[in-house]
């Protein structure tokens, strides 16, 4: 049987996207939100994954690098779905597990507002 496990993070980074024209083309900064969903089935030890495992590997390989940064100076037009894209070619492979994989990215640039990437 297949399950789900997720885990959330809050980074806090600047952008502006030069190709937009609209106020987000200005410089400004947002508390994003983060949640990363694996899928798989438990291993021996009743896992998907440890919690502080994947905590490490998010942490280490994306919020360290996103965090308080100017996200223009990492990907070209930072909109929430290039960060998502961005964070899913980051994570794919060091997730990757004989009993799970990346499943799904949820980027929040505001409270209400979220992109999803989904593995297809």
């Amino acid at each position: 049987m297949k399950m789900l496990l997720s885990k959330d993070f809050v980074f806090d980074a600047a952008h502006n996207l030069i190709h937009y024209h609209g106020k987000c083309e200005k410089l400004h900064g947002h508390t994003y939100r983060l949640k990363v969903v694996l899928e798989g089935t438990p291993d021996e030890e009743g896992m998907i994954m440890d919690f502080l495992e994947l905590s490490k590997i998010v942490k280490e390989h994306v919020i360290s690098i996103l965090d308080h940064s100017y996200i223009n100076d990492i990907i070209s037009q930072p909109s929430a779905e290039n960060i998502a894209l961005w964070i899913w070619d980051k994570l794919e492979n060091l997730v990757k597990r004989e009993n799970c994989s990346l499943y799904e990215i949820h980027v929040w640039e505001t409270a209400t507002s979220c992109v999803t990437l989904r593995k297809s």
